[in-house]
């Protein structure tokens, strides 16, 4: 009798060690293919502005309030805002002496207008990137960060590589209808860009939405995430955030490591399966759509910032300091990708 009670405490135990080897394998597994990124997050203290940077902010700052402030809220309901914030941005993309397309579409009667500057490449023109925000706000929200930050930043990374000269083809689009109610349809401007994209036969081969860029701070306990994922990230909200699905992850691997190589601000990144809250969360849900790699370049909006979507969204909520550095960091990224050298 001990001897079959021995046998069966051993198999028991042989059991339990084998569950525990599939249940570690799993997560090593999930680990390495969504959470492990290249090269090391910045956690030093930030280096003082260039000058150029400098300018820079002030640039953006400049675009955010014209945006956020004087133009404010933007959108289906406030339709002559939305077509103010369209012609500015047309203005400013031609005065930086562009040629902008303008991509546009009806929706119960209204005309909506997606807006296209492209940089032709040499020897892999047929490979484009893509750079793209939306210009559009939430509701009644002047929209300050979401996503004045976002289209700013667009423009002013148009204007630093206006007269370049990449291998691949680079194209800045201010996207129009991210918001609801066109959130996650078909008449969302990116997904009528992508969705043209994709019939023409264009090669896209990176997208990179910028969303909400301007909001950090370094106070403890400011940094939510999905379920779970608060035991894998800092509980600061004091870095961006490189956001895709797991199908772009290769995308996101090389951005984040060129980002970080390059560029002395904090870090984090995930692949994440689509369906986790927020993952999908702007423009490059559309790119997903049409089969293309895209990814999401974010300060993580409603997780982070208090005054997501609503009416205390103003330009006095966002640091135009730290916005600069990520913006510069990005425009490093695209010349990696682009094939540009310099920073």
């Amino acid at each position: 009798m001990k001897f079959s009670l021995q046998l069966i405490d051993r198999a028991a135990l042989i059991r339990l060690t084998i569950l525990a080897l599939i249940i570690t394998s799993i997560l090593i597994f999930g680990w390495s293919l969504m959470v492990w990124m290249p090269g090391t997050s910045y956690r030093q203290a930030l280096p003082p502005l260039s000058a150029a940077d400098r300018s820079l902010q002030d640039r953006l700052q400049r675009d955010v309030e014209m945006l956020s402030a004087k133009i404010g809220s933007r959108n289906v309901g406030n339709y002559p805002n939305l077509v103010a914030a369209q012609e500015f941005l047309d203005r400013e993309l031609t005065k930086a002496g562009y040629t902008v397309r303008a991509q546009q579409y009806t929706v119960a009667e209204r005309t909506y207008s997606n807006l296209e500057v492209e940089i032709p490449g040499s020897s892999l023109a047929e490979q484009i990137l893509v750079v793209g925000g939306h210009y559009d706000s939430a509701f009644t929200s002047p929209g300050a960060d979401d996503n004045a930050t976002g289209a700013a930043a667009v423009l002013a990374l148009a204007r630093e590589f206006v007269g370049t000269k990449p291998l691949r083809t680079l194209r800045f689009v201010e996207f129009t209808n991210e918001e609801p109610p066109f959130f996650c349809t078909q008449n969302m401007g990116s997904f009528r860009y992508a969705q043209n994209a994709k019939q023409r036969g264009d090669k896209i081969v990176g997208m990179f939405s910028l969303e909400t860029l301007g909001y950090f701070t370094n106070t403890a306990n400011t940094q939510k995430y999905p379920p779970l994922l608060s035991f894998l990230y800092p509980d600061r909200g004091d870095f961006i955030s490189f956001i895709s699905d797991i199908d772009s992850r290769e995308l996101l691997r090389n951005t984040i490591r060129s980002f970080r190589a390059q560029t002395k601000f904090p870090s984090e990144g995930a692949a994440m399966p689509n369906f986790i809250q927020g993952v999908g969360g702007s423009d490059h849900w559309s790119f997903w759509q049409q089969g293309y790699q895209a990814l999401m370049i974010t300060d993580t909006a409603t997780f982070r910032y208090p005054f997501y979507h609503t009416a205390a969204d103003t330009a006095d909520k966002i640091d135009f300091e730290q916005l600069s550095r990520v913006t510069h960091g990005i425009g490093n990224v695209i010349r990696d990708f682009v094939g540009l050298e310099g920073s």
